[in-house]
């Protein structure tokens, strides 16, 4: 159903794949992670919708290239992606950096931005004891890899119920982090803990937006996500139970459920 496809976009590869027909929808991923984070709402959506699944550069199949970045950057990238298949318009379903990118397409190309799906994500900046605690796991990471550090960071990653009732699942995902480039972790981190709020901004976003977070995020808790949705002009926050910061693997049907009413609700509109 699903074929996979790159673009070259200012000096570097940007994988995705492209599957189903009809409306335009892009997803992005979270930090550590792949478009494999969306595997399952992809090929849900796909029977009714032109699924556009992008990998966030550095990860998956996406080169991160020289040099820092913004998160503005990576908007650009999914941007060129939508520019290269002809798409002028889609829904766009983010998870945590994935739904930052999102807001700042938004922003930036709003004419582009059908609707949003926000999930695990926040338009402020994180307090500066979050920011000063991931620096100096980047810094050891650096230096002693990022082994002794997967099991604080599958605890941010992960909600308490899944951590205890589906190992396997945390497991596999704690693999894949442990996969992912050095060049990728610290460049990344260095990107999240340098983005500046945009909450002020969001009174200029126009598109209907739904606010997804795991009521068990530690990463970006509930609380963030109710400050987002509260900035948005025209936006609903949903809570996924038994779910952390990866809502999407940990509860899909729920996730994929949410997404599909609140894409019916943009065809109603």
């Amino acid at each position: 159903m699903f074929s996979s496809h790159a673009i070259e976009h200012e000096g570097r590869r940007i994988g995705f794949e492209e599957g189903g027909q009809g409306e335009a929808l892009v997803m992005t991923h979270s930090f550590l992670c792949s478009r494999r984070m969306w595997e399952a709402q992809a090929v849900e959506l796909a029977r009714d919708y032109r699924v556009i699944n992008v990998d966030v550069r550095g990860h998956g199949e996406s080169e991160l290239g020289g040099g820092t970045f913004t998160i503005d950057d990576l908007a650009a990238d999914v941007l060129a992606v939508l520019d290269a298949v002809g798409i002028e318009r889609a829904a766009w379903v983010g998870l945590s950096i994935g739904g930052m990118l999102s807001l700042r397409a938004a922003l930036r190309a709003p004419e582009q931005v059908a609707g949003l799906v926000l999930a695990d994500s926040g338009g402020d900046r994180d307090p500066w004891v979050k920011r000063t605690r991931y620096r100096l796991m980047a810094t050891g990471a650096r230096w002693l890899g990022i082994g002794p550090f997967l099991p604080a960071v599958t605890k941010l990653m992960f909600g308490a119920t899944a951590i205890l009732e589906q190992p396997a699942l945390v497991d596999s995902w704690t693999a894949e982090f442990r996969s992912v480039p050095m060049a990728t972790i610290l460049a990344g981190v260095d990107t999240l803990c340098r983005r500046r709020s945009v909450l002020h901004r969001l009174g200029e976003v126009s598109a209907p937006a739904l606010v997804l977070v795991g009521a068990e995020d530690l990463a970006q808790p509930p609380e963030r996500s109710r400050m987002l949705a509260d900035a948005l002009p025209n936006a609903v926050l949903e809570v996924i139970p038994a779910a952390g910061h990866l809502s999407a693997v940990e509860q899909p049907l729920a996730v994929t459920e949410a997404i599909r009413r609140f894409l019916a609700s943009l065809g109603e509109g």
